[in-house]
């Protein structure tokens, strides 16, 4: 027994290492240990019920933004939809999910067309104020409403989660690496 034991312990302390090695490739920030990716219910830019479980078996970016965003959303789902492009055939195994951040303007059908404009696969997501405010909090995005004269706009976490094909949280990716960076954090989760 004690000798099964010995042989055993090292190959626990090997794999161990090995999934830390594997997590320590990620280009983005990693959470360590995992841990489950919070659910929600939204209403779905293709008319349906929007629920992160929904993509099970997937990996999933998701993302929080507005479609009046000048500057910061644009440039994200621009890098995302060039990523999803250079995964060529996984492609098919990865789901953008970007939920808004502006319920007064974002309903269903305009999350649609926006997200359409980067990416026909995208989904968005929406809600009442308070789903929404309640999505944000469970993943730590902050959304404070700017008005300027009589527009209005958001500052906002800028962010992205990966999110395995078990629904669980990996990696948060700050804003601004290129899709390169995207495309070899996928192909790292794609494989477990």
């Amino acid at each position: 027994m004690r000798r099964a034991l010995a042989t055993l312990l090292p190959l626990v302390f090997l794999a161990g290492a090995a999934v830390a090695a594997d997590d320590a490739a990620l280009r983005a920030g990693v959470f360590s240990p995992p841990r489950a990716a919070p659910d929600f219910s939204l209403r779905g830019s293709d008319g349906g019920e929007l629920k992160l479980s929904r993509y099970r078996g997937k990996v999933v970016i998701l993302g929080f933004g507005f479609t009046s965003c000048p500057n910061v959303c644009p440039t994200t789902l621009s890098t995302l939809a060039a990523a999803r492009k250079k995964l060529g055939a996984d492609a098919s195994e990865l789901q953008i999910v970007y939920v808004t951040v502006d319920p007064e303007r974002d309903d269903a059908e305009r999350l649609r067309t926006y997200l359409g404009n980067f990416d026909p696969t995208f989904m968005g997501g929406t809600g009442t104020a308070e789903q929404l405010a309640a999505v944000r909090e469970s993943y730590g995005v902050l959304a404070q409403k700017t008005t300027a004269g009589s527009s209005y706009g958001f500052s906002h976490s800028s962010y992205t989660y990966l999110i395995d094909r078990e629904g669980n949280l990996r990696a948060l990716m700050p804003y601004g690496h290129p899709p390169d960076d995207y495309v070899h954090d996928v192909a790292i989760l794609l494989k477990r």
